[in-house]
C-alpha cells in the first residue's frame, strides 16, 4: 500500500490558473514491496496515460535488473540506495532505467525488473501529461522491443 497524494491545478489560488498545467502525482511505498509492481499499480490507478519520473530515490533490499543487451533479467542483492531513475509510464506500460550504488560505492543499472524488494523507502514523483499525451507502446520489428508512441490528445 502506498502513501501519497496528487497535485493538480485544482489547489492553485484561481489567479494562478492556467490550462494544461500537468498534475503531479506523489507517493511512498513501503518497505517489502516490489518497486515495478508498485509503479504499474499506480500507473493503473491514476489512469496514467502518459507520464515521467521527477524522482525516484529510496533503497531496495534486493534488485531486479535486465542490463544493456540482455535477453534475461537479474536478480542482484543489495542493500542498494537508488541514485537515479528516469522513465516513461503510460497506457498501462512502463520503460524504467534505474541507477544503484552498494554500501562501497560501486553502481550498477539497467532496466527495472519485478524483484526489486523496497528496503526502508522508496519516494517517486510522477509528472501527469495525460492531459495532453498518450503514451503508447507498439512493437517495434528492428529492436524487438516494445517502443514509445506518443500520441498528441486532441484539444
Amino acid at each position: 500500500m502506498f502513501a501519497g497524494i496528487t497535485l493538480s491545478k485544482s489547489l492553485m489560488k484561481s489567479s494562478e490558473k492556467r490550462e494544461n498545467i500537468p498534475e503531479t502525482i506523489v507517493r511512498r511505498l513501503q518497505p517489502g514491496e516490489d518497486l515495478k509492481q508498485s509503479i504499474q499499480e499506480l500507473i493503473e490507478s491514476s489512469r496514467l496515460s502518459a507520464g515521467v519520473i521527477v524522482s525516484l530515490v529510496g533503497s531496495l533490499r534486493r534488485a531486479g535488473l535486465r542490463f544493456a543487451d540482455a535477453k534475461e533479467a537479474r536478480i542482484v542483492d543489495g542493500p542498494f540506495e537508488i541514485v537515479a531513475a528516469t522513465g516513461t509510464l503510460g497506457c498501462g506500460k512502463m520503460h524504467i532505467h534505474l541507477c544503484l550504488a552498494d554500501g562501497q560505492g560501486r553502481v550498477v543499472g539497467g532496466h527495472i525488473m519485478e524483484g526489486c524488494e523496497i528496503n526502508t523507502t522508496a519516494e517517486i514523483v510522477i509528472l501527469n501529461l495525460s492531459s495532453n499525451f498518450a503514451f503508447e507502446r507498439t512493437l517495434d520489428a528492428s529492436t524487438g522491443y516494445a517502443e514509445l508512441m506518443p500520441r498528441k490528445n486532441e484539444a
